[in-house]
């Protein structure tokens, strides 16, 4: 019985102590963030076809759609142009907030509004890289994702360090000023009645409102340790299940693909693969796709093998080098994907699910990697080879001292 109070004790004090896989939810926060901000850009002149008020989805059509499935959407507020140009330019900033890291707790909530209300506006556009979007979006929310690799984590370790110097440090006034500004926002929506359509996204966005001004007002508070400790906690517990539902998420998506794909009779006789090649839609490259899908054997194998890939997958995770092996695997394959199918943001957004389960150890390879290049980019004196900062997060380095961060 003491040895089992003991296990339950270090897994409660491990789950509410620090948040988990601090670099793992950063490279998600990054790989999705990129993933959404590409995808804007690349179709900002065709952004009118695809969600504009005037587009063959009509305004009209897509509010009978989302009053039938309270589908949250923030382009059925109003069918003006320039609240759409608007809405499409917030989109923007906020997935490239999310991927610098900026004001990351606000931003990843702007990201879900911009995420939801677009694919919402237009269900018929996409594919299921869209649909890992459209959860992984919701999840990140939870996640404390600015830990690292963020500009919230350098703005923290250099306050940090000027308290070190015996410095003083200026109190924060971007994020008051922001929380005010989108705190106005909530109340002008919520009097003009735009969330009559569904109630879950709202409540998120209440909450999170009311928990931003709490984090804040408690962090300026000198003597508030014991509510500054609740919420360390809560902040945790949240972010570790949010992760954890993540990881399960992906395991759930390659699983139903593999077993799904069992059943098809293509797939059981070694064809699936061949037959996606063919297609003017999925040809960007019909000379690589043609030399490809040349040889029967390879055709047989790269059939055979996703399927066994994706079913295995699930049940690998608890051994390491197996996994690992597996997930080079997928991530090449959604690489190849992205090439010769000429689905980018699909692969990419599959690619960033992957990535949850690589080891610390080579995620923080690839950062010491990223930040030499861009020591050798910028030109700056003595600051390529400078290692990443410890893998502590803002919010503990600074727990207690930090001013608000929206």
């Amino acid at each position: 019985m003491n040895r089992l109070s003991l296990t339950l004790s270090r897994g409660i004090a491990r789950v509410t102590e620090s948040p988990l896989g601090r670099y793992q939810s950063a490279v998600i926060r990054i790989g999705f963030a990129a993933t959404w901000l590409l995808f804007l850009l690349r179709e900002f002149p065709h952004r009118q076809e695809l969600y504009g008020p005037d587009g063959p989805w009509s305004w009209d059509l897509a509010q009978q759609l989302t009053s039938d499935n309270h589908a949250f959407t923030a382009l059925m507020w109003s069918d003006g142009q320039a609240w759409f140009e608007a809405f499409y330019l917030l989109a923007i900033l906020s997935s490239a907030a999310l991927l610098l890291g900026w004001r990351t707790r606000t931003a990843s909530v702007l990201f879900m509004v911009g995420v939801l209300s677009l694919q919402n506006r237009s269900v018929f556009v996409g594919d299921g890289g869209d649909n890992v979007l459209h959860l992984m979006s919701f999840y990140l929310v939870f996640t404390r994702c600015g830990g690292v690799w963020s500009l919230d984590a350098r703005r923290a370790a250099r306050q940090e360090e000027a308290r070190a110097r015996g410095e003083r440090v200026r109190p924060d006034r971007v994020g008051p000023v922001l929380w005010a500004v989108l705190g106005l926002v909530l109340v002008g929506v919520t009097l003009a009645g735009r969330f009559d359509n569904g109630r879950l996204v709202p409540a998120l966005l209440w909450t999170a409102w009311v928990v931003l001004g709490l984090w804040g007002a408690v962090q300026r508070r000198a003597g508030a340790r014991e509510p500054r400790i609740l919420l360390d906690v809560i902040a945790n517990v949240l972010h570790n299940g949010a992760l954890f539902v993540i990881m399960a998420e992906a395991c759930l998506i390659y699983a139903t693909a593999g077993w799904y794909k069992i059943q098809g009779s293509r797939w059981q006789d070694g064809t699936a693969v061949y037959y996606p090649l063919h297609l003017d839609y999925f040809s960007p490259w019909p000379a690589l796709a043609d030399l490809m899908s040349s040889s029967g054997t390879i055709m047989m194998i790269v059939t055979y093998g996703t399927v066994m890939v994706q079913v295995a997958f699930p049940f690998t995770l608890f051994n390491r080098r197996v996994k690992n092996v597996l997930l080079v695997l997928m991530m090449t394959e959604h690489a190849v994907i992205a090439v010769v199918l000429g689905l980018p943001f699909f692969s990419l957004a599959m690619i960033t699910a992957d990535a949850v389960f690589l080891p610390t150890s080579i995620l923080l390879l690839l950062g010491g990697l990223a930040a030499r290049a861009r020591g050798r980019l910028t030109r700056r004196d003595g600051d390529g080879d400078r290692a990443l900062p410890p893998p502590r997060s803002p919010e503990e380095s600074t727990r207690g001292r930090v001013g608000f961060t929206a």
